[in-house]
């Protein structure tokens, strides 16, 4: 990890963390606002936004802006520009994502395209935006939170799972695309992760869980250093094998079983 003032120079003096409100973005705000780095941050719900926003200018002493903004928007790149009017920002944290969980077929058609307006055509938008006045500056980060599930098929979160398969690629992509310029990305690919969120899609049972602190802290150590993060060591094993070692059936079957062990309800 960069010095906090190194960190300030390659990724201040604003960084943008969209899906701020609680969980892994919260937690990417304070990790950040800890070094020095002022912030711009969204979500859809205000008053969770403005609580992590008012605890982060007491204890860190940052300036921070907040929006309560639809990621689904169509307008979504016009109804950015008064949040960070004037701003140099140097750091993007695209954390928000939707989760349409249930077999496919039983979900409504609207909640699986929302889905993927939020959290493909969203994080497209502001890697494009924001990543065009990191590579005329010369330096800054993308981060693009995936999810172990984006690494193949998984039963009963089909449209989610496609959706972090998606940032994954647009993350390592831009990786190799943006090196050259200065400009490092990270796809960060977290395994169940003890959130607010993770705790309303009321799981029965399921894989030991990070906290948000944990996956935060391997992401921001990982960045500019590599494409791609599984935080957790024992996430990692599981990733490699999964994908190295078992056949590509054999390892759906596997995955598929725990979220249908996990949110099956008959």
């Amino acid at each position: 990890m960069p010095t906090m003032q190194r960190f300030q120079e390659r990724y201040g003096p604003w960084a943008f963390v969209a899906g701020a409100s609680e969980g892994i973005g919260a937690e990417f705000a304070r990790q950040i606002a800890a070094r020095g780095v002022h912030l711009a941050l969204v979500a859809l719900e205000r008053a969770p936004l403005e609580g992590v926003a008012a605890e982060i200018r007491a204890e860190h002493g940052v300036e921070v802006r907040t929006e309560a903004l639809d990621l689904a928007s169509a307008t979504l790149e016009r109804d950015l520009a008064a949040l960070v009017d004037g701003l140099e920002v140097g750091l993007l944290v695209y954390n928000a994502a939707l989760a349409p969980i249930g077999r496919f077929l039983e979900q409504d058609l609207s909640e699986k395209l929302r889905a993927i307006d939020v959290n493909c055509r969203a994080p497209v938008t502001l890697a494009h935006c924001f990543g065009r006045s990191m590579v005329s500056r010369g330096r800054g980060g993308i981060v693009l939170l995936s999810s172990m599930v984006g690494f193949g098929g998984a039963s009963m979160v089909a449209t989610y799972a496609a959706t972090k398969a998606f940032n994954l690629v647009v993350g390592e992509s831009l990786w190799r695309e943006l090196e050259p310029y200065g400009v490092d990305v990270l796809a960060c690919c977290p395994g169940p992760t003890s959130t607010p969120a993770y705790q309303r899609s009321t799981p029965r049972g399921g894989p030991r869980t990070m906290t948000p602190a944990q996956v935060v802290t391997e992401a921001l150590e990982a960045l500019g250093r590599r494409p791609t993060l599984v935080p957790g060591r024992s996430n990692r094993l599981a990733s490699f094998l999964m994908r190295r070692l078992l056949p590509r059936s054999s390892a759906i079957r596997v995955i598929s079983g725990a979220t249908e062990r996990m949110y099956s309800r008959g």
